[in-house]
C-alpha cells in the first residue's frame, strides 16, 4: 500500500523538502517525496525485485561508458521538494553525486507492485514528463510485460512500444538495447 504520509511537521513551515527526508526512518520503506508530499511505499516482493536486478543486468550490458545504470534505492532529486527512487535508472555518467542523480535521469524504470501502480502509471509517470527523463518504462510482473513511454517534440510521453512474455523489444533509446519480458524473471520464470 502507498500511503501519502502526515510525519512530525509543523503545519505553518509549508511543504516537506528533501532535506526532511534525511529524518525519515530506515525501515525498508520506500520514501520520496513529489511537489512536498510524502510518498511511503513498502518493500517490494521476490518478483519485483528479481526483475529489477535483471533488467540493471540487461542495461549494463548494454551500456555505453557515458552512462550509468543504477538500481533502487538510489534518489533522483528536482529542486528541494522532489525526490524519486525509480526501480531501475540511467543517467549520464557526468550528472551523478556520490549519494544521488540531481539531474533529471535519461531513462526511469518502474516494476508495478499493487501498492504502487496507480502512482507509477499517472503521478509518477507525469512528474518524470514534468523533469524531461527522456524514456520511462513500466514493467508488469505479473504477465511479464514491458511498456516504453518516450518523449515527444512537445514533451509529452507517447507509448513507442509494449512486449509481453516472450516477445523481443529492440529498443534504441537510450542507448540500443533488447528487452524480452520473460527473461527479466530468471530463475523465476
Amino acid at each position: 500500500m502507498t500511503v501519502m504520509a502526515d510525519i512530525e511537521h509543523p503545519h505553518d513551515s509549508g511543504p516537506l523538502t528533501v532535506h526532511d527526508l534525511g529524518g525519515m526512518p530506515y525501515d525498508s520503506r520506500r520514501y520520496e517525496l513529489i511537489d512536498g508530499v510524502l510518498l511511503v511505499t513498502p518493500a517490494p516482493g521476490r518478483r519485483h525485485q528479481t526483475i529489477a536486478v535483471w533488467l540493471w543486468r540487461v542495461l549494463v550490458d548494454s551500456c555505453p561508458p557515458e552512462f550509468d545504470v543504477v538500481v533502487a534505492p538510489f534518489a533522483v532529486h528536482s529542486g528541494d521538494k522532489i525526490e524519486l527512487q525509480p526501480d531501475v535508472l540511467v543517467g549520464r555518467d557526468e550528472d551523478f553525486t556520490d549519494k544521488d542523480l540531481p539531474a533529471p535521469p535519461v531513462l526511469a524504470v518502474e516494476v508495478l507492485s499493487p501498492s504502487t501502480a496507480i502512482y507509477d502509471l499517472n503521478l509518477k509517470k507525469a512528474v518524470y514528463e514534468r523533469l524531461g527523463t527522456g524514456s520511462y518504462w513500466v514493467i508488469d510482473p505479473e504477465e511479464p510485460a514491458l511498456t516504453v513511454f518516450e518523449l515527444d517534440a512537445d514533451g509529452c510521453y507517447q507509448q513507442v512500444a509494449k512486449a509481453a512474455g516472450d516477445e523481443a523489444v529492440e529498443l534504441e533509446r537510450p542507448f540500443p538495447v533488447r528487452i524480452v519480458p520473460e527473461d527479466l524473471l530468471g530463475r523465476l520464470g
